[in-house]
């Protein structure tokens, strides 16, 4: 049972999704961290399409980047509705995680590509120290597009700001 909703005549408790929320900081602090995306988008026939992704935080912004033909960029540029997941944690009270749901813009020029696929391989491998590695990276990209994520609505929660009580 959730603790009493403060307001009007309930006094100064906070409710447990208050409580769990994570500020804007710890969000992007997290999702700098973590690795694993979930990424659901709209099959024609109206279901779903969730699949896991690689991405980077740019601007703030979640980005990954696949290939063109696959069936998410094939759904996004059709509908581009989306709703992103990133979550972790064994036990109820280590459970964190950050749900997002927007629009997805699908980046085909390859200038924007090359930034989204460079900041994905930075985050995972490292920052590029030469051209040769940024030149691979960019041959890894040349039959990809890249996806941007503008946000309308950020869910958190962070169950361990409970400490331990539920």
């Amino acid at each position: 049972c959730d603790p009493p909703r403060a307001g009007p005549g309930r006094g100064a408790d906070v409710s447990r999704r208050e409580q769990i929320r994570m500020t804007p900081e710890e969000v992007e602090a997290y999702l700098t961290v973590e690795k694993d995306l979930q990424v659901a988008s709209i099959n024609a026939d109206g279901s779903p399409h969730l699949v896991t992704m690689w991405f980077a935080l740019m601007e703030g912004d979640i980005c990954f980047w696949t290939y063109g033909k696959s069936q998410k960029i094939v759904n996004l540029q059709r509908d581009p509705r989306v709703t992103v997941l990133c979550a972790d944690g064994a036990d109820y009270g280590e459970l964190r995680g950050v749900t997002i749901t927007g629009r997805a813009i699908v980046q085909e020029d390859r200038g924007p590509v090359h930034e989204i696929g460079e900041a994905v391989f930075e985050k995972y491998w490292g920052p590029i120290t030469d051209d040769a590695t940024r030149e691979g990276v960019h041959a890894m990209g040349a039959k990809r597009f890249g996806v941007r994520i503008t946000p309308d609505k950020v869910v958190s929660w962070d169950h361990s700001k409970l400490g331990g009580g539920y």
